[in-house]
């Protein structure tokens, strides 16, 4: 039977059960829990320097009272990260590779970034539609393009994080497969391709930690104008 490159997308089904609540709950095990203990070990120590690294560039141009969201928008950090990565490993789902799981995220924390400036500052969420200085005619056209690109942004969360991991998993899938064909044939150009897939990896590695933290940046970024 052929398989379409995009069958490792499948959502996993055993006795008709999606496995998908099994694959996004199982990465936190993996985790350290915390001590009461003077000296951490290296693993909780690598844990918190991550994370409060992490949280203080996140919140650096937000206000005092924006903080709040900072466990919010760390264990977002942690679960984004984990599932990122952990999709890497041989026999595993990435559900972060989903546009419904990513979109969900995006949307119900954008809503809630919008409804909290329209509760509590409603004139100035609403001044970000219309440009200062800008011409009284243009004043329609441009209220109509800023309510657009408003309600493009959770569109463009989910999307970028969903296809920045699609298109990793696809070129990891494609090298593997060449240099798995090739390996009888031509092993000199097994060799390099094999060396490219490891590079591969690395770099989607790489990929999944850096689309992670600009999908909180941004998020971080979107309640910076809504407190």
């Amino acid at each position: 039977m052929t398989l379409s490159l995009f069958d490792q997308f499948l959502s996993p089904v055993v006795c008709w059960i999606p496995l998908v609540a099994i694959a996004i709950a199982l990465p936190w095990i993996l985790f350290p829990s915390p001590t009461t203990r003077w000296v951490n070990n290296r693993s909780l120590t690598s844990q918190n320097w991550f994370l409060s690294q992490a949280t203080s560039q996140i919140f650096l141009p937000i206000n005092l009272p924006g903080h709040k969201w900072a466990l919010l928008l760390s264990s977002l950090l942690i679960f984004l990260v984990t599932m990122n990565t952990a999709g890497l490993l041989p026999y595993t789902f990435t559900p972060t590779s989903q546009l419904s799981i990513n979109m969900g995220l995006a949307g119900a924390l954008w809503m809630g970034v919008v409804i909290l400036g329209m509760r509590t500052q409603p004139t100035h969420s609403l001044g970000h539609l219309l440009p200062e200085g800008a011409p009284a005619l243009l004043t329609p056209v441009l209220v109509i393009i800023e309510t657009i690109s408003l309600f493009i942004r959770p569109i463009a969360l989910g999307v970028r994080l969903t296809a920045n991991l699609t298109a990793g998993h696809l070129l990891i899938q494609l090298t593997s497969t060449a240099t798995l064909a090739m390996l009888t044939i031509m092993p000199l150009t097994a060799i390099f391709t094999g060396i490219l897939l490891f590079l591969l990896a690395l770099l989607e590695a790489a990929v999944a930690l850096i689309q992670a933290y600009v999908f909180v940046l941004l998020l971080s970024l979107y309640l910076q104008e809504n407190v």
